[in-house]
């Protein structure tokens, strides 16, 4: 058990390392030495658990889809919620600007950054379907092109807020987005329900733990800053 909570540690290491090294120079220019000499690990054990610069990528990406937000009763509240938890995160997090810098990064080439498109699409997917599913939606919604323009819309704001302030209004930009987005797709009811305020991440992540999936097991965070359902943009 020690042992598998070593490797547990080891390998949260090395992904962090690899966040930071990959948000700050990029996925092309980044170096596997760069990265051991970050995470303090000897070579082998960073082979023990990732093959290549690549598999450390797909690692990044899914750390930062493997944690849940708390459940709402309004499915379309998730979907908000879950934007404005990324956009707060996107500020504060290397892995998660690692893991949107790499979805995004036109340079890398040999990378092949489709699977971290499919599944932030695919997750909003779900919720919109929960969400029509529950009469949440106007009847003309597609669920399958909702999603889609929602994840291009997020990734759009938070690239021209990087541009133009590092994301330093990225929180505020997210929720003009919302503001212009939610009233084509919302029954009205539900619509004035929806709590898009700039405090709502800050409540949203002070709700309690957050599972977070290790490798196939579930760790148990308390104040933890969520992500895997935090899916509106890559």
């Amino acid at each position: 058990m020690a042992r598998q909570e070593r490797a547990i540690r080891t390998r949260r290491t090395i992904l962090e390392a690899a966040a930071a090294v990959f948000d700050e120079r990029g996925y092309t220019s980044a170096t596997i030495g760069e990265i051991l000499d970050r995470a303090g690990v000897t070579k082998g054990a960073l082979y023990f658990h990732f093959g290549s610069k690549e598999e450390l990528a797909v690692g990044v990406f899914e750390e930062q889809l493997g944690i849940t937000l708390p459940p709402q009763s309004s499915k379309l509240q998730e979907l908000v919620d879950s934007g404005l938890v990324l956009a707060r995160r996107l500020r504060s997090e290397p892995l998660v600007r690692a893991s949107v810098g790499l979805a995004l990064d036109q340079g890398a080439m040999d990378l092949d950054r489709t699977p971290a498109f499919r599944m932030w699409i695919d997750q909003n997917v779900q919720m919109l379907a929960e969400a029509k599913a529950q009469g949440e939606l106007l009847p003309h919604v597609d669920v399958a092109e909702t999603a889609e323009l929602l994840v291009g819309s997020f990734s759009g704001v938070q690239l021209l807020s990087q541009l133009r302030c590092q994301r330093q209004d990225l929180e505020r930009r997210i929720i003009v987005m919302f503001e212009h987005f939610l009233p084509s797709i919302a029954v009205p009811a539900v619509l004035a329900r929806l709590d898009i305020s700039a405090e709502r991440a800050e409540r949203v992540l002070a709700q309690g733990q957050v599972e977070v999936p290790v490798q196939g097991r579930v760790q148990v965070q308390e104040g933890a800053v969520p992500a895997a359902q935090v899916s509106s943009g890559a």
